[in-house]
């Protein structure tokens, strides 16, 4: 039977906890140094906790180590991922090929997504370059997925909800260009979420002061089934930087959601154990900039969020009779003191304030600071929401099947459970028969069932009495404890990690010439390379190569597209980007792939644009 795992993001063990908590077949957590998020590190023993009690339920964890590295990092990275190995790490998401040229431990290896895998060939390269599993391209196409399963056997996983970076991942150097902080590094400084002012080569303004280069939020919950279909077996959340609220809620609501594909396709998850929670997970409630499906039905034009980069959160209705401090909302009920609420202001920027109460359909807040009648009001914190997922109860617990049947001398309850464990516990005396049947029996099913704050859940129970007989409450109280008990002392070992070897081949890159786009930034990346048919081999950005008149993001996302000026294939000519520290970036378009490409705009091309102008 196919398996389809959920897979949940952990900036450190708490959020990692919260995420098996609440459903995760598995975690992905970043490594005390060289992980993509560069503030979201965390130690070996951390790791370690995680896994151990990741494994109890047949959970995974996957240890980002996903920078590219120095010639002098590289020892450093092989033996950190030695330790992660004896942490129980259960995989390594790397990018740097270099670490695959010896001295890694058997741990097996998932290409990351900055490794850039959005054709067949790349993936079936790095599947015959020893990868178990390879994060593909959020930009990819559900067509584009169906034809790299087609042409490849190893595991595909897909980004299926989170933040979206404008740019192909990987194949973004402005950050490292224009303050030498890499995203490649782990350091992005995200200058795609600042704000541009468009201009055409006249310099006549399009669209000014707007975060053009911001993607709204990826959520892919009504595709789970197409993904599936697609050949995705791996669904990932992104947010290894985000907080336990957003990991719980938004993990719990994948669980359920993927559940109904796993009902529906015969399909079963990986992992053991069924989440109990006490709050209804809702995605809106939590960080996003407004949704999106990205591009799995194509090209559409509304996947930006120029307004701001931040949460502006649910849509409530337009405010009236704004006053100094309040204001009448329909909804005003659904508002409550500590809520927080945002809008757009006379200015267009986006504004704030906190509830301080809610009386007959007027608002109270502070700092209503360019409201008027007519502003639309949006809900950005629900605090009864955040305090119910944040204080609410999450437990995975595990399947528990008992038998309760009389036998020579007295009573026997025998207790298994998904891992495989088996049990019993016996009562020996005199076997009463009951008086009252019914009421015997259902005080038996009531006893027998209450598992409280055990780690399981009743599956079944099953009576297998010869007649109704009577037993004293603190009699199958007993049997119970015991019973389970005796459970946990008969607990299988937990199946051996899966083991991978990387054995070194010359199966041909689909490129014979790598540039600054190829993130070689290793000797033994390079070495890598060549043994797979690389002829030729340029530095990578982040080791000096010459970026001049380079593109500096390569996206799919298209500001002509978006503001309804594509010419449909034709050629067009470069539009222009600046920023509010007066710098200046080129755009321009490849229509026949339907690809826009970002530039720094170097001094002499100002300069002659500046002599035009004048």
């Amino acid at each position: 039977m196919n398996t389809l795992e959920l897979l949940a993001p952990a900036k450190d063990l708490a959020c990692g906890i919260d995420a098996v908590n609440c459903g995760a077949d598995a975690v992905y957590i970043g490594a005390e140094r060289f992980g993509a998020r560069a503030t979201a590190g965390n130690s070996v023993s951390d790791i370690a906790s995680l896994a151990s009690y990741a494994h109890k339920y047949r959970a995974k964890v996957y240890v980002a180590l996903n920078t590219i590295l120095s010639d002098e990092e590289l020892p450093r990275a092989r033996k950190l991922a030695h330790s992660l190995w004896e942490a129980g790490a259960d995989a390594l998401i790397i990018q740097d090929m270099g670490l695959l040229e010896g001295g890694l431990p058997p741990i097996p290896l998932i290409a990351s997504t900055q490794a850039h895998s959005a054709t067949p060939e790349k993936v079936l390269f790095l599947e015959k370059a020893g990868f178990k599993r390879v994060i593909l391209a959020r930009e990819l196409t559900l067509a584009e997925i169906k034809a790299i399963r087609a042409q490849t056997s190893v595991e595909l996983e897909f980004f299926v909800h989170g933040a979206l970076c404008v740019s192909y991942s990987g194949q973004c150097y402005l950050s490292c260009a224009h303050g030498g902080r890499s995203g490649n590094r782990g350091e992005c400084a995200q200058p795609c979420r600042k704000l541009y002012t468009l201009k055409d080569a006249a310099g006549g303004v399009i669209s000014a002061d707007k975060h053009l280069l911001s993607l709204k939020d990826l959520n892919l919950s009504r595709r789970l089934g197409n993904l599936a279909a697609a050949g995705i077996t791996s669904f990932k959340i992104e947010g290894r930087l985000k907080d336990r609220d957003y990991v719980r809620n938004i993990t719990a609501y994948y669980r359920r959601e993927l559940d109904k594909v796993l009902a529906k396709k015969g399909c079963s998850r990986p992992s053991l154990g069924k989440s109990v929670i006490s709050f209804e997970p809702n995605p809106a409630k939590t960080f996003n900039r407004g949704y999106t499906e990205y591009f799995m039905d194509g090209n559409p034009s509304d996947i930006a969020s120029p307004d701001t980069p931040k949460f502006v959160g649910e849509a409530l209705g337009p405010a009236t009779d704004v006053r100094l401090g309040s204001f009448r909302l329909h909804c005003a009920e659904k508002l409550h003191p500590g809520d927080g609420i945002s809008y757009f202001g006379k200015d267009g920027k986006l504004a704030g304030s906190f509830v301080n109460g809610v009386l007959e359909g007027r608002v109270r807040a502070d700092n209503l600071k360019g409201m008027e009648n007519g502003t639309l009001i949006y809900r950005n914190l629900d605090k009864e929401f955040i305090r119910s997922v944040e204080h609410g109860t999450a437990q995975r617990k595990l399947a528990l099947k008992l038998e309760f049947a009389d036998c020579e001398g007295g009573f026997v309850l025998k207790a298994t459970d998904e891992r495989g464990a088996a049990g019993e516990a016996r009562w020996r005396g005199v076997k009463a028969p009951a008086q009252k049947a019914e009421q015997a029996l259902e005080t038996i099913k009531k006893q027998l069932s209450k598992l409280g704050e055990t780690d399981f859940w009743l599956e079944a129970l099953d009576l297998k009495l010869s007649k109704p007989y009577f037993l004293p409450v603190a009699a199958l109280n007993d049997l119970r404890r015991e019973a389970l008990a005796a459970l946990e002392r008969a607990v299988p070992p937990a199946p051996e990690r899966e083991q991978a070897k990387i054995v070194p081949n010359e199966f041909p890159y689909p490129e014979e010439k790598l540039d600054y786009t190829g993130n070689v930034f290793n000797s033994r990346a390079a070495a890598f390379y060549k043994r797979h048919g690389v002829k030729e081999i340029g530095p990578a950005a982040e080791g000096g190569a010459d970026l001049t008149n380079k593109p500096l993001m390569t996206m799919k996302y298209c500001l002509r597209r978006r503001l309804g000026l594509c010419k449909k294939g034709k050629e067009v000519e470069p539009l222009y980007l600046e920023d509010g520290e007066g710098h200046r970036f080129r755009l321009e378009f490849d229509c026949a792939k339907c690809v826009m490409k970002l530039f720094i705009e170097s001094k002499a091309e100002e300069s002659e644009a500046e002599d035009k102008d004048e």
